[in-house]
């Protein structure tokens, strides 16, 4: 093995660290100043936490949409919400079966699949738009972003009216070490999704596989690793809104702020794959509302875990077939 692949893959090792713990200083710190400013703990659960764990993916995508590695940037978010919904939600449901939400089910889970619809029928209009090839125009991404103002809205009219229901347990940092590790935090993050681009381009370049396949396997599953490490230590306290409220709200993070933004930088062309990943994204929204009426009614079952995780592992098998 040549010291560049070495050098490279302790690059791309380093990256996601830095990017994890980034993402952990930033969250603890925002969630601090948030406590700070009298925001209740359920606003903090939707916003603070599912923003912070999408973190990861908005700093690599946008370095990787700044430097022209599209096909990196549609494989790592929709393959991290692939990721996060049948692999992680899979996992953690195993662990402790996951109790959903009445206003989960009707309001934010329909959220997820509209995210992901949204994305292939923005895509694929290449004959409204009149080009040759499907893409994600800035024209999308101003869409998308009209989108996720829409769900900001919701979020701040469901925090005036609804008690407090994710256990989030924060350390009650002053208010100048909370601003303090937002700084440390944001500055993690930028530079670890450098060094995962970077390490991430040359991999593919090497292996001769396209940025997009790398995307929506490798790079998706190490972004998603803050919102695996968050459920799965909810499910082990058996916090199954704190589980599933931070998967939903990553997930509508990711598409309609992330992809949003990439999308206004540089247009995104969709290649097969992508397609393929976004198909599967939709089904797993379907998949995840169908579950809360299957077995026993509002319960992701271990069942249902498995079943999830075995569907991802065929999507994996099929993203690099394709590739």
């Amino acid at each position: 093995m040549s010291a560049d692949w070495v050098s490279q893959g302790v690059l791309f090792v380093i990256g996601f660290f830095v990017l994890i713990k980034g993402a952990h200083w930033l969250v603890e710190g925002g969630t601090s100043l948030a406590k700070a400013l009298g925001v209740s703990d359920f606003f903090i659960g939707l916003t603070v936490v599912a923003f912070g764990t999408s973190l990861p993916e908005m700093f690599i995508d946008i370095t990787a949409a700044i430097r022209g590695n599209t096909g990196i940037v549609i494989g790592d978010i929709v393959g991290s919400n692939v990721t996060n919904i049948l692999l992680i939600l899979g996992v953690a449901a195993v662990i402790f079966p996951l109790q959903i939400r009445h206003g989960v089910v009707w309001k934010e889970i329909p959220f997820t699949f509209v995210a992901a619809l949204s994305v292939l029928l923005l895509g694929n209009d290449k004959l409204i738009e009149g080009i040759s090839y499907p893409q994600l125009s800035r024209i999308d991404g101003l869409i998308m972003l009209s989108f996720f103002a829409i769900y900001l809205y919701y979020l701040v009219s469901i925090s005036k009216t609804t008690p407090q229901l994710l256990g989030v347990e924060n350390k009650r940092l002053d208010t100048v070490k909370s601003i303090i590790r937002i700084i440390i935090g944001l500055f993690a993050l930028f530079v670890g999704a450098k060094l995962v681009v970077i390490a991430a381009v040359f991999i593919a370049v090497k292996l001769h596989i396209t940025e997009t396949v790398i995307g929506l396997t490798v790079i998706a599953l190490g972004s998603s690793l803050p919102e695996l490490t968050a459920s799965v230590v909810a499910a082990l306290k058996k916090h199954s809104d704190l589980a599933l409220g931070n998967i939903v709200g990553s997930n509508i993070v990711n598409i309609f702020l992330v992809l949003g933004v990439c999308s206004i930088i540089r247009p995104l062309p969709l290649r097969p794959q992508d397609n393929f990943a976004i198909i599967i994204a939709i089904m797993s929204s379907v998949l995840l509302f169908v579950s809360a009426f299957v077995g026993k009614r509002k319960v992701i079952d271990r069942w249902i875990g498995v079943m999830f995780i075995i569907i991802y592992l065929f999507y994996v098998a099929m993203v690099i077939r394709l590739g």
